[in-house]
Parts: C-alpha cells; sequence; structure tokens
C-alpha cells in the first residue's frame, strides 16, 4: 500500500505530496500526536480512572459481569485501566492501523491481553455475534473521541452507532455527559483575527473590501490556550453561559441541532467573539468532572490543569453588533455532527425574525479562506505596519519599479500609495490574486498594481513592461511555510529573478537573521517528554519502537509552535547565530555555523526556541519571534503572528545560571533544501 505525506519544499514555496511505501515510519507520526501530551495529563488520567471504577463498581452491584466497549483507544490505556478496576473483558476499537499494533504490544507488555482485544475497525464497521468482533453487546461504553471543539473527531455519530448496535440498553458510559459552555466578550486583539482592519498610509486611509467586512468567515473553529489571553484584553458582554449537554449513557443523535441561552448584557460594548469551552461529568451524579475551562476562571489559576490535546475555542460572530447594559441577548450555538457555530440575537431581533437556526458560516469573500487567523492579527498590526511603511519610503523614488514576493501581501498597495512609478505582485493562487484585487478595487486602485499569477522562475521582461526591477519587497510570508526558515523561499525567488534585477536595485528586506534562545517551558515539554510511564496510572503505555521514535524526533528536528501560547524562560541570552544576504544569491556551498551560548540562569533547561528577524533597510527590522526584551528574570514576549522553532532536547538540562554551562550549537544551512540541520549539546565544566 502506498501513502502519500505532504512536506513543506522551501526552495520551491510549496508543499510536495512524497509518496511513502509500507515502510514508511508511522511511528514518527505517532510520536508527533498528542499521545504523549494525553500520557502526561495527571487529571485526565486521574479522572477517567475514577470514573471508570465507578461505572465498573455500579455493574457489579447489580451482578452483572462488565464487559467494556472502548471507542478510540489509541494506546490502550482506559481499557487497562477497567481491568485493573476489575471489569471481566474489553473491546479495543482503534481505526488507525499502526496505533492499533502499538496498543497491542502496549496491552501485551502490561499482561492484559488475555482481557483486552484490540479491534483495528472504526467503530461503525465492528460487528457483534458469535462469528463478529464482539461475542456480546458491551454494558460500559469507554471513549476518548472529543476534540477541542468536543465533537469535531466525529464523536457524535459514533456514539449514536454504538447505542444502536454495540451496547446495552441502559449502559453506563464514561464520560457521563459533556457540557458546553460559551461566553459572549468584546475584544479588539481576537477580533483583528477575523476582520481585515482600515490601515493609514501618507494621509490615504486604505480601507478593506466591502465583501470582506460583511462576510461571516470561516466556519473552521480557532483552538488556542486561551489561559494565555489575558482578561484584560477582552470586555466580558455577559455571564458564562451553559450552552447544551450530551448525555452519553443514552441514546445519542448525530442530526443537527441548536440551543439558545438568554441573558442581560452585564456590559455596553461590541458583540464580536463568542469563547467557548466543555467538561466532562465521569460519572452520573457528576462528581468526578474535568473540566477544560481556561485557568483564569480558576479562583487559583496556577492550580488549573494544563493539556494541549484540548484546548478551548473562539468563535467569530458573522457581524459585530452593538448591545447596551442591560439589554435582553439570545446567544444560539448549531451544530452538525462535527462543528458547532454560534450567533447572537438582540431582544428585537428575536421579535422579528422567524425561529429557523442560523445557517452555518461560510466564506463568501475568499479573504478567509486565503489568510490565517494569525495572518488577519499581522496585517492588522499597526507597528508592523508602521515598519513596512517605513522601509517602502525611505527606499522608494518617482521612478521606483517595484515587484512583491509575498503571497497575499498589502506591500504593492503600500508602494503604490507612496507613490512608485510602477507595482507588480506574484501571487502564488488565483484566489489570493482576487482578494488583493479586491483591496485594490475598494480604494480606488485598480489597475495601480499588477497582480501576476505566475512564478518567479517563469516570469520575463516582457511581464514587467520591459522594465528591469529597482524595488524588491517581500515581507517575506507564504501560506506553505512551516518553519521559520522556510520564508527563505524569497531568497530563491530573489536568485530566479537576478536577471530582471537593476544593478543597483533594492532588495526589501536586505537580510534575515535565525536567532535562537535555550528556554525552560512553563508547559509546553509535555508534548514530547519520555512515556514509560502513565501519571496517575502504573502502567508502561509505550512500547519500546514507539518511544525510540519519539526519542529519535525530539533529537534531530525541530518543530512549529505559536509559543506565545505556551510560555517559557531564557536560561541564556538570544543569540543571531545565522545571516542570510538577500543582496546576493542563494550560495551554492551550505552555511555553516557553530558556537556557544552561557547559561546565565538558573532553571530546566528543556530547549531551544528559533526564529527568524528580518532587515528591512539598515536601520529597520522586524521580529517573528521575540518581540521586545527579555526580561531580569528571564520572561519571553512572542509573536502572535507567526510560529516559531522550537527544539525540544531528549532529557531536560538542570542550570544553576553558572556561566560555565553553555549550549552548544550547530547549523548547517543547505541551499539544495532550503531547509536548516541543527544539532545542540549541553556542556558543563
Amino acid at each position: 500500500m502506498k501513502t502519500f505525506c505532504g512536506r513543506a519544499n522551501p526552495t520551491t514555496g510549496v508543499v510536495d505530496w512524497v509518496e511513502e511505501g509500507e515502510e514508511y515510519d508511522y511511528h514518527q507520526e505517532i510520536a508527533r500526536s498528542c499521545y504523549a501530551d494525553m500520557l502526561h495529563d495527571h487529571d485526565r488520567n486521574e479522572k477517567y480512572y475514577q470514573g471508570i471504577r465507578a461505572a465498573v463498581a455500579r455493574v457489579k452491584a447489580r451482578g452483572e459481569k462488565a464487559v467494556i466497549l472502548d471507542i478510540g483507544t489509541g494506546t490502550g490505556l482506559l481499557s487497562m485501566m477497567a481491568v485493573t478496576a476489575g471489569a471481566d473483558f474489553c473491546y479495543a476499537v482503534e481505526v488507525f492501523k499502526p496505533m492499533a499494533t502499538a496498543a497491542r504490544s502496549i496491552v501485551e507488555k502490561n499482561g492484559f491481553s488475555d482481557k483486552i482485544k484490540i479491534i483495528n475497525k472504526h467503530s461503525t464497521d465492528v460487528t457483534v455475534g458469535p462469528d463478529g468482533d464482539m461475542q456480546m453487546k458491551a454494558n460500559i461504553l469507554i471513549t476518548e473521541l472529543f476534540d477541542t471543539e468536543l465533537i469535531g473527531e466525529g464523536a457524535l455519530p459514533s456514539y449514536e452507532h454504538a447505542h444502536q448496535n454495540l451496547v446495552q440498553e441502559g449502559c453506563e458510559a464514561v464520560p457521563h455527559r459533556a457540557t458546553v459552555y460559551a461566553q459572549l466578550v468584546e475584544s479588539e486583539l481576537l477580533w483583528s483575527w477575523a476582520q481585515l482592519q482600515e490601515v493609514e498610509v501618507e494621509g490615504t486611509r486604505l480601507v478593506p473590501p466591502p465583501a470582506v467586512g460583511c462576510c461571516s468567515g470561516a466556519h473552521a473553529v480557532c483552538d488556542i490556550q486561551l489561559s494565555q489571553v489575558s482578561p484584560q484584553s477582552f470586555n466580558p458582554l455577559g455571564p458564562v453561559c451553559t450552552m447544551f449537554s450530551v448525555d452519553f449513557s443514552k441514546p445519542v443523535s448525530s442530526a443537527p441541532q441548536s440551543h439558545s441561552s438568554r441573558f442581560a448584557a452585564h456590559h455596553g460594548g461590541r458583540a464580536q467573539v463568542v469563547l467557548s469551552w466543555w467538561d466532562i461529568d465521569m460519572d452520573p451524579s457528576g462528581t468526578i468532572v474535568c473540566s477544560m475551562a481556561p485557568s483564569w476562571s480558576y479562583p487559583q489559576p496556577k492550580k488549573a490543569p494544563w493539556r494541549d490535546h484540548w484546548m478551548q475555542s473562539v468563535y467569530f460572530l458573522p457581524t459585530e453588533s452593538k448591545v447596551t447594559e442591560g439589554e435582553e441577548l439570545s446567544m444560539t450555538v448549531c451544530h452538525d455532527d462535527y462543528s458547532l457555530w454560534y450567533n447572537l440575537q438582540t431582544h428585537s431581533q428575536q421579535n422579528s425574525h422567524s425561529e429557523a437556526p442560523p445557517s452555518r458560516p461560510c466564506c463568501t469573500c475568499q479573504a478567509h479562506l486565503v489568510w490565517t487567523r494569525p495572518r488577519f492579527g499581522e496585517l492588522n498590526d499597526k507597528l508592523r505596519t508602521e515598519s513596512y511603511v517605513s522601509a517602502l519610503r525611505s527606499v522608494l523614488r518617482e521612478d521606483s519599479v517595484c515587484l512583491g514576493v509575498s503571497d497575499g501581501s498589502l506591500l504593492p498597495v503600500f508602494a503604490h500609495a507612496l507613490g512608485a512609478k510602477k507595482v507588480s505582485s506574484l501571487e502564488n493562487s488565483r484566489m489570493s490574486k482576487q482578494v488583493i484585487e479586491q483591496v485594490l478595487e475598494a480604494n480606488s486602485m485598480k489597475g495601480g498594481v499588477e497582480l501576476l499569477e505566475i512564478r518567479a522562475e517563469q516570469l520575463s521582461s516582457n511581464d514587467l513592461g520591459g522594465e528591469l526591477i529597482s524595488v524588491l519587497m517581500g515581507e517575506p510570508y507564504f501560506s506553505t511555510s512551516l518553519l521559520p526558515w522556510h520564508s527563505l523561499f524569497f531568497w530563491y525567488c530573489r536568485t530566479a529573478l537576478a536577471g530582471l534585477l537593476r544593478p543597483d536595485v533594492t532588495i526589501l528586506p536586505c537580510s534575515a537573521t535565525l536567532h535562537m534562545v535555550a528556554v525552560e517551558f512553563q508547559d509546553l515539554w509535555r508534548i514530547r517528554a519520555p512515556c514509560g510511564t502513565c501519571e496517575g496510572f502504573d502502567v508502561t503505555p509505550m512500547d519500546e519502537m514507539v518511544q525510540q521514535s519519539l526519542d529519535f524526533h525530539e533529537s534531530r528536528e525541530a518543530e512549529p509552535h505559536p509559543l506565545w501560547e505556551y510560555p517559557c524562560r531564557a536560561l541564556t541570552q538570544s543569540k543571531a547565530v545565522m545571516t542570510f544576504d538577500f543582496t546576493q544569491c542563494v550560495p551554492q556551498q551550505p552555511i555553516i555555523s557553530q558556537g556557544s551560548l552561557p547559561f546565565i540562569r538558573s532553571g530546566r533547561c528543556h530547549g531551544v526556541a528559533l526564529w527568524m528577524e528580518y532587515n528591512l533597510t539598515n536601520d529597520i527590522a522586524v521580529s517573528a519571534g521575540l518581540i521586545g526584551p527579555i526580561s531580569e528574570q528571564g520572561d519571553c514576549e512572542w509573536s502572535r503572528h507567526r510560529k516559531q522553532g522550537v527544539y525540544l532536547f531528549r532529557s531536560a538540562w538542570d542550570s544553576s545560571g553558572d556561566s560555565r554551562a553553555t549550549v552548544s550549537y550547530s547549523f548547517t544551512f543547505e541551499p539544495s533544501l532550503g531547509d536548516i540541520k541543527m544539532d545542540f549539546s549541553v556542556d558543563s565544566e
């Protein structure tokens, strides 16, 4: 069987679909998944074990054998909990074959194979009967089918089928129920992730296209670590509302439904955003509760459990509306079998509108399909825009012939507003081109910027009207970039365009630098921590093959993470470790950088944070990583617009702050690959 896996190619700016054979190491994919985070989630494990133990006890008290159906077993952990709690037999269903294979090995390694049967199927394909996958229907249903949105992994259809075909009527369920909560807020920060805002350039007010302003946006949920969004950055307009509950011990429907909650506005403001999360009750009485609420909702925020496999959700209302204090409001949540969406009605709207639930949001302007939420935030960042405008102002002349190389960028619009003679822009897709066309039309600039749906290596002098480029500009931003240095695709474009550049061409940015700092993570380290044992339950959940691939991954590659969501402390100074000169073509030989950074603070070093900074001119720079100085205590403030690179060590290193201990580094930029190989070690005298 052949498998195709997407791989970002920094030299071409596209995602290559690489064909993998049967020997493809799926254990790498398992290692990169959230299993380590879940296995280190003590609160989750403890609550599941308590709930399972209570459910088994209730069945035994009725004089029945405890027969378990565990849907989405993963590592087999919940089934092993059930057997330990006294279950007579478990049917553990896992559709992902490599994970099912790993689960069999884990179950066998822990001595549970005589009471746990791993079934490598989707639960809706499981059969019951003498010749079926299950000999009998289960009387206890255990699942972990949830995502940040609760139902996004197909929980409702799976429950619906299980109740119809796989479990007994009146069965016990762990978890027993789930409850979804929501709060209406006004937030300039969060709203900037949904709508393009006005910007002023040289006295010219640039406005967003009307189609963007009235678009309901993308339907996909925005899942984030809401605990890292300060309560000072939003204005709660209403209470935390209970929107709906699902009782998993009874038949469940996957049919579309809507639920409303009415309340009086606590404060006046602009209703823009809904913050949402859920709880699960592991038992019928609701005494064993696992909550996804953000930390700032806890009486003692520092005691809130941290998890990355389940976060919180941000939903953007189709349009913002003004509400006044005390106004009666009705917030509605709708869901199909996989996703949720919200709508708001004032008292007058409730009386004048029909009872039909609001339709699912759908982007009609295309901008929400071209620009991600962080990209909207980046385009709306006024300080960042001022940096680019200042840099452009300093290099543009009346006779400037400009070419922009970035995806869906407003730089060409700025260059035209600043008076450049001719402005063109390369766009990577027709949809991206159409969005920028809308921006130009909304600002009466149609024809002022020529948008070329063509790759850099295909561009000819004829495409530029026979003129040479005097200003080549980029942010750089490319939608296919995963790691920070993948935006070096700008450098490859510059090289491909070398024959179309004037001898005195200005390249903006003129260079880029790769920066690093050794850090202690508050929690992020858990996602790759060794899983030889499981917090809250004494088993060995990871077999040796999975653990080895996890270790290999941790010691050889960096991975992208939005570090503003994952607090860390710097244990060394930050340092520019590699420079890329865009005024020259991409070299043929590798660029190598080696050195070391001394520890200056005590702490537990979990790895290295990496990011790019772009020198627009000799005196104007923008950072895609640290956006301010590191505090005396080592606290870091990270850009919300881009993901940074994170290289997690196989084992954490304890630093006493003694400068004789250092982090040694070795970076090699491979021009043929467009990627950076790296290696680190911690040395102490």
